[in-house]
């Protein structure tokens, strides 16, 4: 049996470490190469969602002096929620997450944030936020993914350099950063390339969470779609989990992000300092110019923009960069 483990970037603060990952008896998505053409790369991204999960396989994690077990679940996920109160420096560190199955055995090695202290925290999507995915158009969307590798990718203009002032908002020390947070409707077969692109570009580095992964074809063609309620509970998850910060949240008008966002300020009423609404059509859609009107009531400033320098300006303005 082939054995393959994926690692995502855990987090951790001063009472709680999560860590988590996939289990494969294939190749994990990460394997394939996504910066090959023509029907190589499209044979590349179809791999990455035939893939094969292995459930309720045995994990073990290492970090430091802490050694805990636990099992993967039915699509081969595993987490670790884990008390933890020891002193750690703010910054990345290291650990490894080994699994044994039927005599085979697979160590690899990931990473963890703990946040530097700041007033400041980023929760982004991704999908036509910073990455140009067409959303708005399923077929568009697909062609798009097996047509284009990553170096054939774009982001919008000006986006990078908005994100990196954020990052660096209120950090005058050299080193340190506001921590960012990509959350999307992506499944969890991407991820490799959402790391790599993010990285390409020179995005803040962030822990990225996505949607279950999918084990098939069919699956794949309906990637990014159906309900959006897992981003609802992945940012109520990393809000609750540092809930000392204010946050920026940023996103577009393509699928639900507004009505999203405006859901997280309803229940976080005083954690939310601003939310940025990407425009992806030639006009401005009056419902989200509503829901824009409602949070602007509740105190949280909000900015509908296309162009990235509006966006800017306006974080200027109110005093985030």
């Amino acid at each position: 049996m082939r054995l393959d483990i994926k690692l995502y970037r855990g987090y951790v603060n001063d009472q709680e470490l999560i860590v988590f990952g996939h289990v494969f008896s294939s190749l994990a998505p990460d394997k394939y190469e996504i910066d090959r053409r023509g029907y190589r790369h499209a044979k590349s991204v179809i791999k990455m969602f035939t893939i094969s999960p292995i459930k309720n396989a045995e994990i073990t994690l290492k970090f430091q002096d802490l050694e805990v077990k636990t099992r993967t679940l039915d699509d081969g996920y595993f987490r670790f929620t884990i008390p933890y109160n020891q002193y750690l420096d703010s910054g990345w560190h290291k650990y490894t997450v080994s699994c044994n199955v039927n005599g085979n055995g697979i160590v690899e090695q990931g990473e963890l944030l703990k946040p530097f202290k700041s007033k400041l925290g980023i929760i982004s999507d991704i999908d036509d936020t910073f990455l140009i995915s067409h959303t708005h158009n399923i077929f568009k969307k697909l062609y798009v993914i097996l047509t284009r590798n990553i170096d054939n990718r774009e982001v919008f203009d000006d986006v990078v350099p908005h994100y990196q002032a954020l990052s660096r908002a209120g950090q005058e020390d050299q080193g340190k950063f506001n921590s960012f947070f990509y959350v999307s409707s992506s499944e969890w077969n991407l991820y490799q390339f959402i790391l790599q692109f993010a990285r390409m570009h020179e995005l803040p580095k962030a822990i990225i969470k996505l949607k279950k992964i999918k084990t098939g074809l069919a699956d794949f063609l309906f990637t990014g779609r159906g309900g959006h309620d897992h981003k609802f509970i992945k940012i109520k998850d990393i809000i609750s989990f540092y809930p000392q910060l204010q946050y920026v949240l940023m996103g577009d008008d393509s699928q639900k992000d507004p009505y999203l966002y405006e859901r997280v300020c309803k229940v976080f009423p005083m954690n939310i300092k601003a939310v940025y609404i990407r425009q992806t059509k030639s006009r401005q859609k009056p419902k989200v110019n509503k829901v824009l009107g409602n949070l602007e009531q509740m105190g949280v400033a909000t900015c509908y923009f296309k162009d990235s320098g509006k966006a800017i300006s306006h974080s200027r303005e109110i005093g985030i960069v």
